[in-house]
Order: structure tokens, then sequence, then C-alpha cells
């Protein structure tokens, strides 16, 4: 049943704003989780999405099972690589880098990841990935070889995420990337929503309470938070 995409489409028509913390695998502690979920439950956080650009074989698998006992919050993998892949979490982003020209990471892992899903219960979401461009290098850009699209080329993504959508692309991810310096402009976020009639999802390089609610203004649908929880947890508590 696709409950997780369902459950999305009906806040966004009720006026909800999602919220999903994003779990790095590869930067988290396991030893950690019941005292990180704690926190994350007591939140304004609807969703956990767990993924990161490498990753280690079965981290993911190991990591989202101690998640699922101490929350009822769906869980969505935002994965990086195949090997991120568990029937564990409730749904996956299947993620195809729209910016990018870089085959593998538009349809190549994806034919790689067909075996896998065809064998799970997962519920497979497609999503636009988009990257922009936010200071510095992101690890997508390292791992996918890809460049970011200029963010003073406001029209060009726009028309990037609307392609997307005309794809048949289920949501539309707009992303900065992981650590990055800088959030996506809300100049953006208004212009990309304006088009879109699919869920807008928006994540990187928000490190406060006035960058979340800049970006929800400026029309996205989902925020995602990673790196401001990797390095401050008490952010959780603002949120």
């Amino acid at each position: 049943m696709n409950t997780v995409y369902k459950n999305i489409q009906e806040a966004i028509s009720n006026g909800d704003k999602l919220f999903a913390v994003l779990i790095d695998p590869d930067k988290f502690s396991v030893g950690n989780t019941s005292h990180f979920i704690e926190k994350v439950n007591t939140s304004m956080a609807t969703h956990i999405f767990v993924g990161g650009s490498t990753v280690a074989e079965n981290q993911t698998d190991i990591l989202v099972s101690e998640i699922k006992k101490y929350t009822k919050l769906p869980i969505v993998l935002f994965p990086g690589d195949v090997s991120q892949i568990t029937n564990k979490a409730d749904a996956i982003l299947f993620l195809s880098l729209i910016s990018g020209r870089n085959p593998e990471y538009l349809i190549g892992k994806h034919v790689k990841a067909v075996s896998k899903l065809n064998n799970s219960q997962l519920e497979v979401i497609s999503t636009g990935y988009i990257l922009i461009e936010s200071g510095k290098e992101t690890a997508v850009e390292k791992v996918t070889r890809t460049k970011p699209l200029l963010k003073n080329k406001v029209q060009n993504i726009v028309d990037t995420a609307k392609a997307g959508e005309l794809l048949g692309m289920k949501l539309i991810y707009l992303e900065a990337g992981s650590g990055a310096k800088n959030p996506i402009p809300d100049s953006i976020i208004s212009e990309v929503k304006k088009v879109l009639h699919i869920p807008l999802i928006v994540g990187g390089g928000i490190r406060s309470k006035i960058e979340l609610d800049k970006a929800f203004e400026a029309g996205a649908d989902l925020v995602v938070i990673g790196t401001a929880f990797e390095e401050d947890e008490s952010f959780l508590r603002l949120c």
C-alpha cells in the first residue's frame, strides 16, 4: 500500500508542513539511537530519512532495525547506492539525479536496484533529485561526479524541476547537499513551487529555526535537516 506518499499528499492538502530528520548511517552511532530518537519523537518531525553518499555494507539495515524499536514515524530510505536498500524501512525515495548527466545516477543505479525492490515490501516513490550549488563541493558531487545547477540560473532550475514532474516523478527534491554552507535561496524555492503540481522537498544547509521557517514560507512542503542535528542535537528542541 502506498501509504507514505498518500499521507504526504493528504497533509499538504490540509495545509500541514512536513519535516524530516535525515540520519546518515556513516556518521551516526547506533548506540545513540534510543537517546536521539526520543528527541525526534518530541520534535515536530513527521518522517525519518535514512541514507548517505557513502555507507558501509549492511549499516543501513542495522540502523533502520534499531530506529524501528523506538518510533512509529515512517522511515524513508534516502539511498546513495543500491547497497543501502533494506526491506526494514517503510518506503524508499527512488532518486534520479536529474540535475546531472551521469547516466549511472539517472537510470543505471535504478536498474541495479530492481532485483532488490522486487523482493521487498518497500513503497517506491520516484523522486527527481536536483542538486544546487551551495558554496562548497558536496559529497553528492564527489560521488556522482556531477556538477550542481547554478543558483543564479533560476529558470534552468525551474525547468529541470518541471521536466521531472512531466517525466512522472512523484516528488521533486531541491538539495544544497550535506554540509552545504548556504541553504537554497527562498526565491528559488518559490519559483519552483509555482510550476509544480507535486510535493516539493527542500534540504541542505539549513541550520536554524529561522531558515527552516523561511523554507516553509517560500513553498517547501517537506523540509529535511541532517547536518544541523549531527553538529548539535539541541537543535531538535527548536523544532
